[in-house]
């Protein structure tokens, strides 16, 4: 099938979240599946060209007219190491800001550019894809194109849509202008339309009105979107569409994401044999800075230290039980709140304690490997991608039952025999009594060894997911198979 996905960002390019993750290695799964895949994104100014052989496409430098002003853009393409072909809309004015997303009045055109733009190249080309595959609001008002702007040509006229949500909590909500600027007409903008969101554009939610089909994350994601307590105030669009979402569990890269030939642990280990974790385990004690060994359990966390994270069950269970053996490696940023919070709790117990407020990959390896147990008592999490590496590295989960969290880990108690520990409500109390039972497991060895190995012989690759997407695909056009 031709598959045109259209991303914001994509690994090894550009990344600032997990969707830069699954660009990354969707596409390329897709086309090792027999798929022909095309990639778009823009060419940030952050991008390095030639680091990533990115070179200037010859297609002619072509314009897209913005609220009244024509912008002009250019292409670069790079191929995939299984056929992908991926596409950057060069265009300096809007993507040459040093970062992927700004908070710059022009942010809804930017996007609103790069849409425009990729149907343009596309009838450039003559390449009619089966279904464009959409993610989250940078691309969300491709499917309203689709069916308002370009139904004329025949070119798209079997082509279907599909969004894929990766954070409901991220929708494009802008001026009422945007919608004009996008090129749709005044009339689509009315109260309580697919449009119109409390008297705003909302890209997000014109974006599953128009599409196709929707899918999500995680299956368990794809039901808590249609609920008050998770749709972040689309609900009632979602619930609406509710027979067109779907849930795909993302994969992880297996390649980078693997302790058997991992390039960043002293010593490379496997499910048949896990005799190298324990030197991973020293190995971090040191690298964090603790003073000397302790058979006490060791807790570690790779996180964006924001709301949704939960991290303030975290620092108050830290805080209330100092005085209980344990060792916790914290690696992150983001909330000022937070980052002081958790350097002043590893000031009081610097030698319990290390908090790493950086992006530093190499010690996010080391804390997967070398923890027994990893922390995402997160208030919500989509998919979610640590407690899958942790897994396969042979490190305990305790996760919140949200989204694929609740799809990935099972608790201990489970009569099938769980791989971590899972609770339920966000709270205290239920955070505290997981975080015991772990220190309890900790204890037996025997039982220790036995939840790590289930983890570790668990299989995340995309190669499962790439079939759900390809199943889903030919669902939406089962002549174009």
């Amino acid at each position: 099938m031709n598959i045109c996905f259209i991303t914001s960002e994509c690994a090894p390019f550009v990344k600032t979240g997990g969707l830069a993750d699954v660009s990354g290695s969707l596409p390329e799964a897709l086309s090792d599946n027999g798929s022909d895949v095309k990639v778009f994104l823009p060419l940030y100014d952050i991008i390095d060209v030639k680091k990533h052989d990115i070179i200037r496409s010859d297609f002619p430098l072509s314009s897209v007219e913005i609220g009244g002003r024509a912008c002009e853009y250019g292409l670069f393409e790079r191929k995939g190491d299984k056929g992908t072909r991926y596409y950057f809309i060069d265009c300096p004015h809007y993507f040459g800001r040093g970062r992927v997303y700004t908070s710059d009045e022009d942010e809804s055109e930017r996007f609103i550019f790069f849409q425009h733009a990729v149907l343009k190249v596309l009838q450039h080309v003559k390449w009619s894809p089966d279904v464009f595959h959409c993610n989250d609001w940078q691309s969300s008002y491709i499917p309203a194109m689709l069916k308002l702007q370009y139904s004329w040509d025949s070119l798209f006229s079997k082509s279907k849509s599909l969004l894929s949500i990766h954070n409901i909590g991220y929708q494009g909500i802008f001026e009422p202008e945007t919608v004009t600027k996008a090129g749709f007409g005044e009339s689509c903008f009315v109260l309580g339309g697919p449009f119109e969101y409390n008297g705003n554009a909302n890209m997000l939610k014109t974006g599953i009105f128009y599409a196709d089909a929707i899918s999500t994350v995680s299956p368990t994601y794809a039901r808590e979107i249609t609920t008050p307590e998770f749709g972040s105030g689309l609900e009632g669009v979602l619930k609406s569409k509710e027979g067109a979402i779907i849930g795909i569990l993302n994969g992880i890269d297996t390649e980078e994401w693997s302790p058997a030939n991992d390039k960043y642990l002293v010593k490379n280990y496997s499910a048949a044999d896990t005799e190298g974790k324990s030197a991973n385990r020293a190995d971090l004690l040191k690298t964090a800075g603790f003073k000397g060994t302790s058979d006490v359990p060791l807790y570690g966390i790779v996180t964006r230290l924001a709301w949704q994270k939960g991290i303030e069950l975290v620092l108050e269970f830290f805080e209330k039980n100092k005085n209980e053996e344990f060792r916790l490696v914290v690696l992150g940023s983001g909330e000022e709140k937070y980052e002081m919070k958790l350097k002043e709790l590893s000031s009081k117990n610097s030698n319990k304690i290390k908090v790493f407020l950086e992006y530093n990959n190499e010690l996010a390896h080391k804390i997967t490997a070398g923890s027994d147990f990893f922390l995402m008592p997160s208030r919500y999490e989509p998919c979610g991608l640590n407690q899958m590496y942790s897994l396969n590295y042979g490190t305990v989960p305790v996760v919140r039952k949200v989204g694929g969290l609740a799809d990935t880990v099972t608790d201990i108690s489970d009569e099938s025999g769980g791989n971590g520990f899972v609770f339920t409500e966000f709270e205290q109390g239920d955070f505290t009594e997981s975080i015991f039972r772990s220190m309890k497991l900790f204890k037996n060895k025997e039982m220790m060894g036995k939840v790590l190995l289930r983890g570790m012989n668990m299989d995340f690759s995309w190669k499962k997911s790439s079939a759900e997407y390809i199943a889903l695909y030919e669902s939406m056009c089962p002549d174009r198979k």
